[in-house]
């Protein structure tokens, strides 16, 4: 009896979910959005990235969508030193920034330019972690870019 009442409620679960991903599609459909041109990142992605930045509408530079999706590096400094190893201050949207970074996962692995990019700081011997967190500023300042420019992704190669 409880086995099949879990059954039941997956199926719900699964009905629902695949009812919400209709309405993403119809509405990024609708939307058009630029983002949705870089290979690797998709509708569900771009949902995310759009919802999470209100379409880059409130930002002036690529750096304020960096510091309000955590990805800036913090700044430690005393007297003369200044810090050369500094974290991310993982401030802001934790949805964004789990999204970029996803994104960049995937973008780096369908996008050469990205990938190239990946492969050249894991060569300097930055952790993959590390290395992907520099892919992902990068592709978030080229995802500004792209909107604020209203123009589609072009792969260099």
């Amino acid at each position: 009896m409880e086995l099949q009442q879990t059954i039941a409620l997956i199926q719900v679960y699964q009905q629902q979910i695949e009812e919400i991903e209709s309405e993403i599609n119809e509405l990024m459909s609708k939307i058009d959005s630029p983002i949705t041109s870089v290979p690797g990142i998709a509708n569900k992605m771009a949902a995310v990235i759009i919802s999470e930045t209100n379409n880059f509408k409130d930002f002036n530079s690529a750096e304020q969508v960096l510091a309000y999706a955590g990805l800036d590096p913090s700044v430690y400094q005393s007297g003369q030193l200044t810090s050369t190893h500094s974290k991310m201050v993982k401030r802001g949207s934790k949805y964004l920034r789990y999204a970029i970074f996803n994104a960049t996962k995937y973008v780096c692995h369908w996008d050469s330019t990205f990938n190239a990019y990946l492969a050249k700081k894991r060569a300097e011997g930055k952790p993959y972690n590390v290395a992907v967190s520099h892919a992902a500023k990068k592709l978030t300042r080229v995802l500004f870019h792209l909107v604020k420019a209203n123009v589609a992704f072009i792969p260099l190669a």
